[in-house]
């Protein structure tokens, strides 16, 4: 018999939506992209970066699109309420 840790906030819809930073391997062509329409996309040396606000359950999807079209997914970053996007020349840049 399987015994599962109790759920703390049983009921509780997902938290309200982030800004998030997903960074893919390779660039992504029109097509691709389209996959992704709730996000904004820019190259960025040899990667694609999106960004866009979403809920967890959203992110979700966007990560299980990800792994279904085979794209190589390099980082999830949730930004803070306080930053937009990523600064050119942060070290934690995408």
């Amino acid at each position: 018999m399987r015994v599962h840790p109790p759920v703390l906030k049983h009921g509780v819809m997902d938290p309200a939506p982030a800004r998030y930073v997903i960074r893919i391997n390779g660039h992504l062509g029109a097509t691709v992209l389209s996959a992704f329409p709730a996000l904004a996309s820019r190259r960025h040396d040899t990667h694609t970066v999106l960004t866009g606000l979403l809920e967890r359950s959203a992110l979700y999807g966007v990560l299980a699109e990800i792994e279904a079209l085979g794209l190589g997914l390099l980082e999830v970053r949730q930004l803070t309420p306080d930053r937009k996007s990523p600064e050119p020349g942060d070290s934690r840049s995408p």
